[in-house]
């Protein structure tokens, strides 16, 4: 599948006597600002604003380049515990890692992500892509709110749930996850859970 700025090609090589032609599904409009301007005047991008500035992030999302933005909106910071997220905001290597979750390697519209897909973040960490009906999940969640919002460096999706990577985690957050939730029970009960915390 290719896009031109997020416009879907839909007939491509039409030869003139004076050049090609592409037919394409949008008009294609001029795009002047960079991911982090776009994060910088978006309302709903408050919280997301606060923890770029708060990981220096700043001049990775305005330099050269072609990112793909997984924005959390601030719904999506909102529904996570409170004491997680001050957790997570007062740990700059774990704030990191988690807006880096955030992040692809590349220009990935929309129209262009195709379900059954596996893409790599900054972190270094996957995200798997599915399909819901007709709308796209990332890994396993219908959570993508507003798409293909262009950028002179890259494309912004925005997303109304948090992707917690497991090095953003307390190892009683990924034990409660995982198989052995009893052991934290247990753990809970001797009153030992404050050291997995």
């Amino acid at each position: 599948i290719v896009t031109v700025n997020c416009a879907r090609l839909l007939k491509a090589d039409h030869h003139a006597t004076n050049g090609v032609v592409h037919v394409i599904d949008k008009v294609i409009a001029t795009t002047t600002n960079s991911i982090q301007h776009i994060i910088e005047t978006e309302e709903s991008l408050e919280t997301l604003r606060a923890a770029v500035a708060a990981s220096d992030l700043n001049s990775l999302l305005e330099s050269e380049g072609q990112y793909t933005l997984l924005a959390p909106t601030n719904e999506a910071f909102e529904k996570i515990p409170r004491e997680t997220l001050n957790r997570i905001l007062g740990d700059p290597e774990a704030l990191r890692d988690l807006l880096n979750h955030h992040i692809l390697k590349s220009a990935m519209c929309a129209e262009a992500i195709i379900a059954g897909l596996t893409m790599e973040t900054l972190e270094g960490t996957t995200l798997d892509v599915g399909c819901s009906g007709e709308e796209l999940t990332l890994n396993g969640r219908p959570i993508i709110a507003n798409k293909d919002v262009l950028a002179t460096n890259g494309v912004v999706h925005f997303v109304n749930e948090l992707l917690i990577p497991d090095s953003a985690k307390t190892l009683f957050e990924l034990a409660q996850e995982s198989e052995v939730s009893k052991s934290m029970d247990l753990f809970r009960q001797a009153a030992l859970s404050s050291h997995l915390t």
